[in-house]
Formats: C-alpha cells, structure tokens, sequence
C-alpha cells in the first residue's frame, strides 16, 4: 500500500510544461498568456504547419483546455474512482490481488536472485536480455494465460459507460489502473517486492533501489484508434513495459539516447514487443512506437518514481521542483523538498 507517512506532490511545471499537440507532434508550454506562447511558440508551430489565424486560435484553446482538466485531475480522479468503484462488476475479480502464480518461473528466479545477499550487476545482466540499447533489458513476466485474463478484464470495463480517466495527452486510448483499483494490492507490491530488487541492482544511479512511488496504466494500439507513440521521454526513474498480448503486426519501440543527447547525436535502435515480456528502462531514455500495422496491443505500463532523486530536480522542467498539493502518489514528489506552495500562486 502506499506509505502513509509520507504525502506526494506534483511539481508546478504539471500545470505549465509539456502540453502535447497531436496534430502537430511537438510539446509546448503556456503561461497563462497568449502574447507569451505566440512569441515563443508562433515560429515552431509555423514550421509544423501551424500558420494562419485560426489555427493558432484553435491551438491555444486546445493548450488552455489541457491546463483547465489538469487543475482539476485530482477531483477529476476521486470522482471516477468512487462511480467505479460503487458501479464497476470485475470479470475476473481474483487478478485484482497480485499472487506469484501470475509469473513466469524464470522471472521468479530472476526476483530470487536479485534478492540474494550475493547478488551483483553482473550476474543479474546474465539472467536478462540485454538489448541494443543502453541499459536495456528484457525479460519474460508474466504467464500468457494472466495476460489474457488482465486483457479481458481490461476490456470489459472499456466496454461500460463508465468515465475513464486516459494516461496522458499522448495516448488516447487506455486505462488508469488506480482508478480501477489495481494499486494496493497488485502495482504497489509488484514494483516493492519483485521489480525494486532488480532496479536496485540495474539502476542505482536512478534511485532503482528505493523506488517509492508509481504511475501505472494500460495503453492500446489499434488500426483505427492509436497507432504510435511520438518520440519521448517518461515522467519516471525507471520505467517497466510489458507487451500483454493480442495478434498484431508491427508498432516495434525505438529507443535513442538520453533526453539531453541532441537528435543529431543520436542514433536509435529497434525492440520488437513479445508478449508476456517486459522491458527495463531510464525514465529519461528517449524512445516511441512505430505504427501498428494490423491487429491491436496492450501494454502495462509503471513509470517507478524515487522522490529521493526527483525532489532534486523535475525531469520535466530540469528545475528544482516547486511543489503543489495533489491526490494520491502525484508525480512522486515529497516534503523532502524544501517548498510546498498552493496551486494559485503558481498559475
């Protein structure tokens, strides 16, 4: 469960940075004043096609909505939770409590080996796949008959009318698993008990040792709905991706260098999604998905936060964070850091 002696925060920056314009395929961010991102954002939206009066116009109110639903996340969320929660009926209601049956063997002795008082990095590389990319790993998680119990449940609640809160500005499609109730007993001690022993060992420059917050969620890839995912970076420490399933052709991962390595530097590599596998990465490891070209895909997602790194500095805005109260794990900030504000002055 969630460490009740510590409160979480977002940084300011949730409310300011890294608005994702789809149609044009580029972040931005809005200060409250339309002069502002005109001066500092006319010339790159320009050069996505982004040119007369009245796309600008329709620009900025997109920019201002995206602002508006964040102020209100945090009511927006407790609202959802609660009508799912008195309304929802599980189709599999067992998956809701995480049980090692869910696992592969092999990951299981991975676990057993990284909890072991002999355990080294060089050992635990061993046991994994390291891919192309730099401090990438993958390995088998889960058993395919759990990835295809957690896919119908997945869509059988997509199929109710209830509200359905999305992961992020770039994914349309997909599932907060706090609001359907997988947290407590399933991501929290999946990421404590089984992934930390792995990210200690793999990540310690990244806080993979105390990893004390979450972010999980379902995307899905499908002709017709989502297809890809733009060139970026995660509001994470360490991020886990595991491929559940379905028959589907192409939407491969690339993966490039770190945020700060220039695109010019840069030169990216492939990972073909296999199901039941997962993916080991930096947060701050730049990567996407390329299209889907038939069929669809569902992936769980865990961006894993260490407050202890990130009250430092916000890998969002690379600025000491200015916090602001919020629900549940917010963006895995702490009152370790030195300054809570309110959200009004900050806007």
């Amino acid at each position: 469960m969630m460490n009740a002696s510590k409160e979480y925060y977002v940084c300011s920056c949730f409310y300011t940075h890294n608005i994702f314009l789809q149609q044009y395929k580029i972040h931005v961010t809005y200060f409250e004043d339309d002069d502002r991102f005109l001066k500092e954002w006319k010339q790159s939206l320009a050069s996505k096609g982004c040119k007369s009066d009245d796309q600008i116009q329709k620009v900025l109110t997109q920019v201002k909505s995206e602002v508006a639903r964040r102020k209100t996340l945090g009511e927006q969320f407790l609202e959802r939770r609660e009508k799912i929660s008195e309304n929802y009926t599980p189709l599999h209601p067992h998956i809701y409590k995480l049980k090692e049956s869910y696992f592969t063997e092999e990951f299981l002795n991975i676990v057993q080996y990284a909890k072991s008082n002999t355990a080294t990095l060089e050992e635990l590389v061993k046991q994994l796949k390291s891919e192309n990319a730099k401090e990438v790993y993958s390995f088998p998680v889960f058993t395919e008959n759990f990835c295809q119990e957690f896919m119908e449940e997945i869509s059988h609640f997509e199929n109710t009318d209830l509200p359905k809160g999305r992961p992020n500005t770039m994914n349309n499609y997909g599932i907060l698993l706090n609001e359907l109730g997988f947290d407590e007993d399933f991501i929290t001690p999946f990421r404590v008990e089984y992934l930390r022993p792995i990210t200690g060992l793999l990540f310690p420059d990244w806080g993979g040792d105390c990893l004390n917050s979450h972010k999980a969620f379902i995307v899905k890839y499908k002709v017709g709905e989502d297809l890809a995912l733009n060139y970026h970076y995660d509001n994470a420490e360490v991020t886990v991706n595991v491929s559940l399933g379905h028959d589907f052709a192409g939407g491969n991962l690339y993966f490039g260098d770190m945020r700060w390595v220039p695109l010019r530097d840069t030169e990216c590599t492939e990972y073909e999604h296999r199901p039941t596998y997962g993916l080991l990465h930096r947060g701050q490891h730049m990567h996407g998905a390329m299209p889907i070209t038939s069929g669809e895909r569902y992936n769980l997602i865990i961006w894993m936060r260490s407050s202890y790194i990130r009250n430092e500095m916000c890998p969002m805005c690379g600025r000491k964070p200015k916090l602001v109260k919020t629900v549940g794990f917010g963006d895995g900030f702490t009152v370790d850091a030195p300054e809570v504000i309110n959200l009004c002055s900050t806007l």
